[in-house]
């Protein structure tokens, strides 16, 4: 089901934010002609799940979304 594939996906990334504008930004690249987005939007986040690196950890971006957060 997707919604294991979800959660896999958040425990990478704590931001739920990120995880869907990496998601749709991932899901539109990587999909091929001919083949049902569902399946595309399963291997993104299957991707997602599986990565080591996480980019909600990064002290840089969270620098910048501190900043972006006083700006707003």
């Amino acid at each position: 089901m997707r919604s294991d594939r979800v959660f896999g996906a958040v425990t990478n990334m704590r931001n739920r934010y990120m995880l869907c504008q990496l998601a749709s930004k991932a899901t539109r690249k990587f999909h091929r002609p001919n083949t049902r987005i569902q399946e595309t939007m399963n291997e993104v986040l299957d991707r997602i799940a599986s990565s080591d690196a996480v980019p909600g950890s990064f002290p840089e971006m969270e620098k910048v979304q501190e900043m972006q957060r006083r700006a707003a």
